[in-house]
């Protein structure tokens, strides 16, 4: 039975250019460390692509989260610890304060149309709802674009970010762990995302995904608009429900 709905959040719910988002957010932060440091910037740059791309690694076998790995993948890069109080403080601050002129531009950030609407609209279906948004990146940034997005002030039950998470999509063991912290299974789920290699969990763990971007991928329970979604949700839930039902009496006959 569907029990909650975990949304994805870039070109889901918001509209953004992410690959320019996070070379903007990643330039400033490099200019922090390359300042705390004295090293080059080209050189902190690489070394934070490198840390990022560590964190990436669908491979990966440690049971560090995200952010710890992060922090210890660069600190043997460059013998900067990003922890230190100063260096932290400061990158804090960058977060909190210094990236709402990155909406603009070349960035373009704004609300998907119906975005809002259908948060709402699986609320007020008595679904948990919490967002999903791959865990590379902090709450406090993670804050910014929900902001953006005009979703921050509706209360989800979780967020996914650096800090709590060990794995990023589509690793099966990050969903795994994010419906976990719901008390929930994946099958209890519904993801709803716009990235047919990333929103769908691999290996495939029984959780359900709605799609809402380009293509049809044949995974996806239901394919449309995020406003549209919110429009069918009833009705999709509902489907999934009887799905499972159908499961159940099946298995029971076997037994």
């Amino acid at each position: 039975m569907i029990k909650a709905v975990l949304f994805d959040l870039d070109d889901t719910l918001l509209d953004i250019n992410l690959t320019a988002f996070v070379a903007r957010y990643a330039a400033g932060k490099s200019r922090i460390l390359a300042d705390a440091s004295g090293l080059p910037l080209p050189t902190i740059m690489t070394r934070l692509a490198q840390s990022y791309l560590k964190v990436n690694d669908q491979a990966r076998t440690d049971q560090l989260t995200n952010e710890r790995l992060l922090d210890d993948t660069f600190f043997s890069l460059t013998s900067i610890p990003m922890d230190d109080p100063a260096i932290a403080d400061a990158i804090n601050y960058y977060e909190r304060e210094c990236l709402e002129p990155l909406r603009g531009g070349i960035v373009m950030a704004a609300p998907r149309p119906g975005a809002r609407e259908t948060v709402e609209k699986a609320m007020s279906m008595g679904l948990t709802v919490a967002l999903a948004t791959n865990p590379t990146l902090t709450l406090a940034v993670d804050h910014v674009r929900m902001r953006w997005a005009g979703v921050d002030d509706l209360g989800f039950a979780l967020v996914s970010h650096i800090g709590n998470s060990t794995r990023t999509k589509p690793c099966a063991r990050y969903y795994q762990e994010f419906a976990a912290q719901l008390g929930l299974t994946p099958q209890e789920c519904l993801m709803v995302g716009n990235d047919a290699a990333r929103d769908f969990p691999r290996p495939d763990i029984g959780m359900s995904t709605a799609y809402v971007g380009h293509g049809w991928p044949r995974k996806a329970v239901w394919r449309g608009s995020i406003g549209d979604l919110g429009r069918r949700l009833p009705e999709i839930v509902d489907l999934l429900n009887s799905r499972a039902d159908l499961r159940a009496d099946a298995t029971k006959e076997r037994l």
